[in-house]
């Protein structure tokens, strides 16, 4: 493409500098082998001509950008894989649309098939592993998830080809109709499984099975584990593509002039949302500042006011559930970048957390982290407060993590209340109703389909097809394991799913 200049074909790991991988295989594999995520190097000099994206429609913005990023996948590879995900999945044409409200603008990302942002990079991440797998290869997707992931993976790997996935998530750690999406999922390679723990605890073992040896050798060469999680650069590459897409919608309103720089609000669990946004900015995208918001799992805000990562503290469930995480781990991406790329420091932080819980950075990575970033918190009050005063005083109903990022976003406006501000909005009221309808309702039924039908009457504001029917649909997935059990649990599914012809879609 014109305007970019490719340094190099490869992506290394966060961890060891000399390694050099495909995208296509780091798409594979999902994890690096030393434990570490790849990443491109010297992306900050790979600058695209963005205004010349702002032509573009989202799917050939999605095509420029994957053409820089996914190097060796071919033009029509890339294009197969944009057509088949962004044609007729999302209700939208603009896929994520930007909406005002007040003084600042809401960018949509919840239009897709299970009505959470992670739909955008989950509808492409299947269609690009068609292009990785030869014909032999099998592969299986193990995710854990803290709510929206793991129906989003389900619904893009459901039924294909040579893939299977297995989904973990915590018992009693995501809402209602977050569980209904997952467990009512069919397929006959879709196995889904709650483990008694919380999401860190799944994320930790996940990690931890992909680097167990030995079960690699059990299940031999024609088998391998992969990723669905935005560790895996395959999900994390297409959320770049919406930060292009809003500015490109602002201007073309005329809400922002081009070369005008924005700031960009981002509800943050595993920081992999906003990670994709400092992509855009290193690609060349006019960016000021990108706020980060927690809710009261804030190992991130704490942080960004001392430099230290630690995790010894309390879990705390709350009303935004996907964003009850304390190891962030697309953080070691941007620990890579904000510390000149230097894998060896980056493998030290993490030695660190893994050993102690914690890690402190340097005063100098700090600094170049805070240079680009501001981070804070709500506490679940905020968020019911936020999610009542945005939709009295604009009519605009908020899910409890979009709210999370409102309330920040305003403390963030009192520093600088000029630059405009786009706000991530990452999933649909109604998958976390309980709790918007306590903010906006005098009354609510202990019914969670009765609340569903009450706040659409009370605010008009439609409920999702995909949210309507999961309540008449059966349940197929019933497991619930301990931490230690989820090896052997992979074990079993890879069987089941590759080699048991007489198998049902049930586990």
């Amino acid at each position: 493409m014109q305007g970019v200049k490719l340094m190099n074909k490869y992506y290394t790991s966060t961890r060891n500098g000399s390694v050099q991988i495909s995208a296509k295989k780091a798409i594979k594999k999902g994890f690096a082998d030393d434990k570490g995520l790849f990443v491109y190097p010297d992306l900050e000099k790979l600058q695209v001509n963005f205004e010349k994206l702002l032509k573009l429609n989202y799917q050939d913005i999605a095509r420029a950008v994957l053409t820089i990023l996914l190097p060796d996948f071919s033009a029509d590879e890339i294009d197969e894989s944009i057509s088949a995900a962004y044609q007729d999945s999302f209700d939208t044409q603009k896929i994520t649309p930007v909406v005002d409200v007040d003084d600042f603008h809401v960018l949509e990302l919840f239009h897709g098939p299970t009505s959470a942002f992670k739909d955008v990079g989950l509808q492409l991440l299947p269609q690009l592993m068609k292009h990785v797998l030869t014909d032999n290869n099998k592969v299986m997707i193990l995710t854990a998830t803290s709510g929206d992931t793991g129906k989003a993976a389900l619904e893009g790997f459901k039924d294909l080809a040579n893939m299977g996935i297995i989904v973990f998530y915590p018992d009693g750690g995501v809402s209602k109709i977050q569980k209904l999406q997952m467990i009512t999922t069919g397929g006959n390679n879709t196995k889904v499984a709650a483990i008694e723990g919380n999401f860190d605890d799944a994320q930790t073992n996940v990690k931890r099975i992909f680097n167990d040896a030995d079960l690699k050798k059990s299940l031999g060469d024609d088998v391998s584990l992969s990723s669905a999680n935005s560790i895996n650069i395959g999900r994390l590459i297409p959320q770049v593509v919406y930060y292009f897409d809003s500015y490109k919608q602002l201007v073309n309103n005329g809400s922002i002039k081009v070369g005008e720089k924005v700031n960009f609000t981002v509800p943050t669990g595993n920081f992999g949302d906003v990670l994709a946004g400092y992509y855009a900015k290193m690609l060349g995208l006019p960016v000021n500042k990108f706020v980060v918001a927690c809710n009261e799992n804030n190992v991130l805000a704490n942080f960004f006011n001392h430099g230290v990562y630690d995790r010894n503290r309390p879990f705390f469930q709350t009303v935004a559930p996907s964003m009850d995480i304390q190891i962030s781990s697309n953080f070691e991406r941007l620990l890579y970048y904000k510390s000149g790329e230097d894998t060896e420091y980056v493998k030290q932080l993490m030695d660190d957390l893994e050993d102690s819980g914690k890690y402190e950075v340097s005063k100098e990575v700090l600094a170049n982290i805070q240079e680009d970033f501001y981070c804070g918190y709500s506490t679940d009050a905020d968020i019911e407060s936020s999610i009542a005063e945005v939709y009295e005083e604009n009519g605009y109903l908020m899910d409890p993590h979009t709210a999370a990022g409102y309330k920040v976003m305003r403390d963030y406006q009192k520093i600088d209340p000029d630059t405009p501000m786009i706000l991530l909005s990452t999933a649909s009221p109604y998958k976390f109703v309980n709790a918007v309808a306590n903010a906006v309702l005098p009354e609510t039924s202990d019914d969670v389909q009765q609340v569903m039908k009450d706040l659409h009457e009370a605010t008009n504001e439609p409920i999702p097809d995909n949210l309507q029917k999961v309540w008449d649909l059966p349940v197929r997935h019933e497991s619930v394991i301990q931490k230690d059990q989820m090896t052997d649990y992979v074990k079993q599914k890879v069987e089941e799913v590759f080699y048991d012809k007489d198998q049902s879609a049930s586990n």
